[in-house]
C-alpha cells in the first residue's frame, strides 16, 4: 500500500501508526477523541500480540492510559467508522457508536493492521448510547478471539483489557465498565459498502473497492472488472471462514452484515459461543428469539450477507442493470458450493481421510445425524472417535465406526498418519461455555487467575496430551443447569 499523506513513524513504545482509511472520502468517517475514564487498570495484557505488531514494553501504568483512551499514542489519529447495516434482516444506518480507531499499526514484518478502542466513549454514531461496554463483554471477546486464533481460525485480536473504574448500566443492570484494544486486518465490512451505497456517490464506492482491494486483495491488481472480482473474492473467503465455523461448533450470534468482515476474518464477539450437544437448531443469543442465526443457518446466512454485498456494487458492476444483476446472481450463486467444497475438506481432515470419494460426504453427514439424535459433544465426538465404540452401547454408532474404518483401510496412510491429521484439526479443548462463564464471573469480582488458567489451556487446542492431563476443560456443562444464553453487551 502506498504510503500515505497521514503517517506516522514514531519511535516512542514502538507505534509506527498509520491513517490508510482516513484518507478514503468524508462520509466514511469522523475524527474524534476518546473520553477519558476515571481509574483505568490493566486487567489482562496479551503480550505475545503486543511484540507481534511491533510494540515495546511500557510501564503498567502507561498501558493502562493507553489502552483505555486516556492517552493517546505517538502518532495516533482517532476516529470512527461509519457503516450501515441489515440487523436481523432490517436495513439500519449504524457507525462506531462505541469504538474508536486509532490507527493502523505497521509491524516489524511490514503487515498493517488496525488499533481500536472498543468501549472508548461515544462518537457521533452512538444514537443516545453511552458508548461504553461492560467488563465481562470485553474479557468474553478477548478469551474467545484468543481462543479461534489458537484454534487456526482468521479472526480479530484482543490486545488488552482495562477497567475504567466507572460503572456502566445494561439490561442486567451497573457493571464495571471496560475498553478492549481489537487488532484486526481492517474493520472493513460489507455494512462499510452498504452506508456508501445508500448515499448513491459512486466515487466514493469505486474508491472503497480500490481501497479494498489494495489492502486485502491484492492479487486482483488488473482485473477487469475490480469490483465482480472483489465480490467473488470476499465470498471465497467467507465460504472457507463459514466451513472453520462449522467444523469447531461455532455460533457467532449476531450475523449482521456490519459484522462481516471483508478481510475473512471473525469480527464481534457479542453473543457468541460454543455448541456442545451438537444440534443445528442451537442458539444462544438472548435477542434471537426466531433462531436466525442458529448453528446451521450460519453458511445461508453469509450467503445472505454476501447478495447484500452485491447490491451494494450493482452500479460498478455494469452500466446497465440488468447485466448487472445477472452478473451479480452468478456470483452470489456459487456461494454454496465454494462452502461445500470447503466443508466437506474440514470434514475429511477431522475423520483423518487423505484421498476423496465421492461418499464422503454421506459419512460425515451420517456421523452428524448420528449426534444430533444421540445429542453426543460435538468436539469430543470427533477427538474419541477411534475408541468411543467401547463406551457407546450404540449398534447405530457401531455401524457407523465399521463404514469408517473400511474407508480408512482404502487409502495407504497408516494409522499412525491418520491420527497425526485427525489430531490437527480436531480440538481437544474449545471454550466450555460454563468455563468462560466461570472465569468471567471472577474477573468481574477481581480475581483473573481463573481466567488465565483459561487463557492458558485453550492457547493449545491440538494437544490432546495436555489435554487429557485438565480433564475439567474437557467435560461438557454439568446436566440440569439453566439454558446457556449469552448478550451483546451494549
Amino acid at each position: 500500500m502506498s504510503e500515505p499523506d497521514l503517517s506516522s513513524r514514531a519511535a516512542g513504545g514502538g507505534w509506527r501508526l498509520e491513517h490508510s482509511y482516513a484518507q478514503l472520502p468524508a462520509l466514511l468517517h469522523v475524527a474524534v477523541a476518546p473520553t477519558a475514564v476515571r481509574a483505568p487498570q490493566v486487567v489482562v495484557w496479551n503480550r505475545k500480540l503486543a511484540e507481534e505488531l511491533g510494540l515495546e514494553a511500557e510501564a503498567l501504568a502507561a498501558r493502562a492510559e493507553i489502552f483505555s483512551g486516556n492517552r493517546l499514542p505517538p502518532g495516533a489519529a482517532a476516529l470512527a467508522q461509519a457503516y450501515a447495516g441489515h440487523q436481523y434482516g432490517h436495513f439500519t444506518t449504524l457507525g462506531d457508536g462505541r469504538a474508536i480507531l486509532l490507527g493502523e499499526q505497521i509491524t516489524p514484518g511490514g503487515q498493517r493492521f488496525d488499533v481500536q478502542l472498543k468501549g472508548a466513549g461515544p462518537t457521533p454514531f452512538s444514537r443516545r448510547g453511552d458508548g461504553r461496554a461492560p467488563l465481562g463483554a470485553m474479557l468474553r471477546e478477548y478469551v474467545i478471539s484468543e481462543a479461534m486464533q489458537a484454534l487456526g481460525i482468521p479472526t480479530t485480536r484482543s490486545l488488552a483489557v482495562v477497567a475504567t473504574g466507572e460503572d456502566v448500566w445494561r439490561q442486567n443492570g451497573a457493571r464495571p465498565g471496560a475498553v478492549l484494544t481489537r487488532v484486526a486486518a481492517s474493520h472493513l465490512r460489507v455494512g462499510t459498502f452498504e452506508w456508501v451505497a445508500a448515499r448513491r456517490d459512486e466515487a466514493a464506492l469505486r474508491a472503497l473497492v480500490a481501497y479494498t482491494a489494495q489492502r486485502h486483495y491484492p492479487e486482483l491488481a488488473g482485473a477487469e472488472n475490480m469490483p465482480l472480482a472483489l465480490l467473488e473474492a470476499v465470498s471465497e473467503r467467507q465460504a472457507r471462514l463459514m466451513a472453520q465455523w462449522m467444523g469447531v461448533g461455532f455460533v457467532h450470534g449476531v450475523m449482521n452484515t456490519d459484522n462481516m468482515a471483508l478481510s475473512g476474518e471473525t469480527i464481534d464477539y457479542g453473543p457468541c459461543a460454543f455448541m456442545e450437544a451438537y444440534d443445528p437448531a442451537t442458539v444462544f443469543s438472548s435477542i434471537d428469539r426466531d433462531g436466525r442465526y442458529a448453528f446451521g443457518n450460519q453458511p445461508q446466512i453469509a450467503q445472505w450477507n454476501i447478495a447484500r454485498f452485491a447490491e451494494t456494487l450493482l452500479t460498478v458492476f455494469h452500466p446497465q442493470e440488468a447485466p448487472a444483476i445477472a452478473l451479480a446472481n452468478e456470483a452470489v450463486g456459487r456461494f454454496g458450493e465454494r462452502f461445500r467444497r470447503h466443508w466437506i475438506a474440514g470434514m475429511r481432515r477431522k475423520l483423518g481421510l487423505f484421498n476423496e470419494e465421492p461418499e464422503d460426504e454421506a459419512l460425515a453427514g451420517s456421523l452428524l445425524e448420528w449426534m444430533r439424535a444421540t445429542k453426543a459433544d460435538f468436539t469430543n465426538t470427533f477427538a474419541e472417535l477411534e475408541t468411543l465404540g467401547a463406551t457407546k452401547a450404540d449398534g447405530e454408532f457401531a455401524a457407523w465406526q465399521a463404514r469408517w474404518r473400511a474407508r480408512l483401510e482404502r487409502q495407504p496412510q497408516t494409522a499412525e498418519e491418520v491420527g497425526r491429521l485427525r489430531r490437527a484439526h480436531c480440538p481437544a479443548v474449545i471454550p466450555r461455555n460454563h468455563r468462560v462463564e466461570e472465569a468471567l464471573v471472577e474477573a468481574e469480582a477481581g480475581e483473573v487467575r481463573v481466567m488465565e488458567r483459561l487463557l492458558e489451556v485453550l492457547a493449545a487446542p491440538y494437544d490432546h496430551e495436555r489435554a487429557w492431563a485438565t480433564p475439567e476443560y474437557r467435560a461438557p456443562a454439568p446436566e440440569g443447569g439453566e439454558e446457556y444464553r449469552t448478550f451483546c453487551g451494549t
